[in-house]
């Protein structure tokens, strides 16, 4: 029994007991850490008080289940900690029955698994990124053969132009990798914003070259940031390639450069693209993508305009992070 209770009281599950009632009995060190509640508080208490509000018809579920003699393995649910706070846990329960067979309560082993729920969201996160960035590969990979068709008066000049512009498609896209995830020597020098600037739009350009304008400051961008910028301006294109400026043969972009104070601005201007009169896809993961992209990794804001001429996108970062 020494041996069992040392057992117990070591684990790094919670494990406590209940009496028919729901009422706890016992109550080991791993319920503590996990939950906040020393034994002395939680014993003698409804097991239902871990429960948040919105989940107290779980309880009666579980005490009926045990009652009638079932197990439950690996149940995923929510409870709350001492603090208010709510964790993430998975829950055993089986019934504990006296010499005779009788049922007179039931064991919990809660297990914390936040970690692994983070880990599947993240894992989740980066399925939908990679199905939606070879949806615009191919939308892209589509405008390019395209785009080098208007201009190409043979096949070999078609081939031709389709190679180089795909190879420089090739090329931006590997810029929107995670940081450490691209073959580059060249990752921890930074790049300059214009210079990026013509890697990622180099695919969408014509022979003349006229369907870009840069503008306005130029400067240092670290290899920190070079990667979550090049996704921005990458998505940019590609939703302009699909339904804007660069779906059309004579749209135009202007993308200006400013530096407002301690703040960096990036306008991106288009013009000459279909009229536009609403969002397109503005609650979909590319959108979705733009605005963790912005706050979370760069700490600015994104405003966009949809005017019928073209959308307008602007773009306001702290200096610190682009160039730091």
């Amino acid at each position: 029994m020494q041996r069992l209770a040392a057992i117990i009281e070591s684990s790094g599950d919670a494990i406590l007991s209940d009496d028919v009632n729901g009422v706890i009995v016992s109550w080991n060190r791993g319920g503590e850490r996990l939950f906040g509640y020393a034994a002395e508080e939680a014993v003698g208490k409804q097991a239902a008080f871990l429960i948040p509000p919105d989940r107290h018809d779980e309880e009666p579920m579980i005490l009926g289940r045990i009652l009638r003699g079932e197990r439950i393995n690996q149940y995923e649910t929510i409870r709350q900690r001492k603090d208010g706070s709510r964790i993430n846990i998975s829950l055993t329960v089986s019934p504990i029955r006296d010499p005779r067979g009788a049922i007179i309560g039931a064991s919990k082993i809660a297990r914390d698994v936040t970690e692994c729920k983070r880990a599947q969201e993240r894992q989740n996160l980066l399925l939908r990124e990679m199905e939606h960035r070879i949806k615009n590969l191919f939308a892209l990979a589509i405008s390019v053969v395209a785009l080098s068709g208007r201009s190409a008066t043979n096949v070999r000049e078609l081939v031709t132009s389709a190679r180089e512009r795909l190879s420089a498609l090739a090329r931006a896209h590997a810029l929107t990798l995670p940081h450490g995830q691209r073959d580059d020597s060249q990752l921890s020098k930074p790049a300059m914003l214009h210079s990026l600037i013509r890697v990622i739009i180099a695919p969408h350009e014509d022979a003349q070259g006229a369907r870009f304008a840069i503008a306005g400051c130029d400067l240092e961008i670290s290899g920190a940031a070079t990667s979550s910028l090049a996704l921005l301006l990458h998505e940019f294109a590609t939703n302009s390639a699909k339904y804007g400026a660069l779906s059309t043969p004579t749209g135009q972009i202007e993308i200006a450069c400013a530096e407002r104070g301690q703040n960096v601005v990036i306008t991106w201007t288009e013009q000459g693209g279909p009229t536009v009169t609403s969002p397109t896809e503005a609650n979909g993961f590319g959108a979705f993508l733009t605005r963790a992209t912005v706050t979370g990794q760069l700490g600015g804001e994104i405003s966009q305009d949809w005017k019928p001429e073209g959308l307008v996108i602007r773009l306001s970062f702290p200096r610190e992070r682009l160039t730091g």
